[in-house]
């Protein structure tokens, strides 16, 4: 006995005509050689037009119901050594609406495309200076980009003229060509080379756009940039990049940050580290620094925020890190509450030994390195050595 056809095209043995020619289009889709990667795609596709010829002819699929072979000498179907493609016309069914159905539809529709479309994204960096974004800034930036052509308003027509209908494919946007094969009617749809699928033509273009609707244009627009941000990150401006074809809308505009170097601070996260020496005598001794800080260079800021006050304890070591409290970046979000929080000041100190000493100099320190009884070297152990290698890498990287 043959296959099960009903097996085959997926469908019940109660199945009527409509569900076996939807279980038909939908199968011939999925396993037709020009359209599977199926090795054995042409023999699949081969079984499935043979279901679709027994099931949808009621005296071959009677055959195979009751056992018998519906593809033998008793068949009616006078073209079963083609493969069953005759039966195809008995029930009015159209080669090209199976091509249609794989590839685009054939008989327009598709339809003709709008002339009017979204402009893409753009994206555009911008270099700020540390402060700028740390605190935030307006920043001025320039780009080219395409607008709304003002001689035609986006229509891309000249005078005012609305385009006229395309006579080659009558509006429709799509010519059907029909290539005639062993299979059938092979019906392919493609896009109206008279009019690039609008539909319409535009008799006369605009001469400032060429009918495209929009020229090429270098705009400068003010872009708010939040207080916290950092090199990678972006601002999103919707609907301030290139105007679409004719006219349509703008698409959206993304700045990426580039944070350039500082001299004095670096930024490690929501916190800025800097860097102060400091002479030997003063870290022995213990001193007050008062220490810039970067609200210093914003423009209008308060006196009292210029500097920060800074108590240095005697016997510090060089490597030592203090931290200033609230002097770091912004959250770029707020907190539960409503607060942006912000990163510490971190100052390492580094203490200088002096390299170039007078006679008088000289011994003096000899002598209080002697009231130290400081004779030579001390070796330190591997867990004090690693600390204080480890702060100076940190205050140098």
């Amino acid at each position: 006995m043959a296959d099960d056809y009903y097996e085959i095209l997926g469908v019940p043995r109660d199945a009527d005509a409509e569900q076996i020619k939807k279980a038909y289009r939908k199968a011939a889709r999925t396993v037709h050689p020009d359209v599977s990667n199926d090795p054995k795609a042409e023999e699949k596709f081969k079984a499935v037009n043979e279901a679709y010829e027994v099931l949808s002819d009621p005296n071959k699929r009677a055959v195979f119901d009751r056992g018998g072979d519906p593809m033998g000498p008793g068949g009616s179907d006078p073209f079963g050594g083609m493969g069953g493609f005759g039966s195809f016309a008995q029930q009015g069914f159209d080669l090209g609406d199976l091509f249609g159905a794989m590839f685009g539809g054939a008989g327009g529709t598709r339809g003709p495309k709008s002339r009017v479309r979204r402009g893409q994204d753009q994206l555009i960096r911008t270099r700020l200076s540390l402060s700028e974004a740390v605190f935030g800034v307006t920043k001025l930036v320039e780009f080219d980009t395409h607008v709304v052509c003002s001689g035609c308003q986006g229509k891309g027509a000249a005078n005012g003229a609305e385009p006229v209908p395309c006579t080659q494919c009558q509006g429709r946007g799509e010519v059907t060509t029909t290539q005639r094969s062993i299979l059938g009617d092979i019906r392919t749809v493609q896009a109206c080379p008279a009019c690039q699928g609008f539909g319409n033509v535009i008799a006369e273009p605009c001469i400032d756009c060429s009918g495209q609707g929009r020229v090429s244009k270098r705009r400068t627009i003010n872009v708010q940039i939040p207080g916290g941000v950092d090199t990678g990150n972006r601002v999103h401006l919707q609907s301030q990049a290139e105007v679409g074809p004719g006219g349509g809308p703008a698409g959206d505009l993304y700045v990426e940050i580039q944070v350039k170097p500082h001299d004095v601070y670096t930024r490690d996260r929501a916190n800025l580290e800097m860097v102060v020496r400091l002479p030997m005598a003063l870290a022995a001794l213990g001193t007050e620094v008062d220490i810039p800080t970067l609200e210093s260079e914003v423009e209008g800021c308060p006196p009292d925020r210029q500097t920060v006050h800074l108590q240095v304890p005697s016997g510090t070591q060089s490597g030592t890190r203090l931290v200033v409290p609230g002097h770091g970046v912004p959250s770029l979000r707020p907190n539960h509450r409503g607060e942006t929080a912000r990163g510490d000041l971190g100052v390492t100190l580094v203490v200088e030994t002096p390299t170039k000493l007078d006679q008088s100099q000289r011994e003096l320190l000899s002598q209080f390195a002697q009231m130290r009884g400081e004779a030579g070297p001390e070796i330190a152990n591997r867990s004090e050595s690693k600390g204080f290698f480890d702060r100076l890498k940190e205050a140098f990287s």
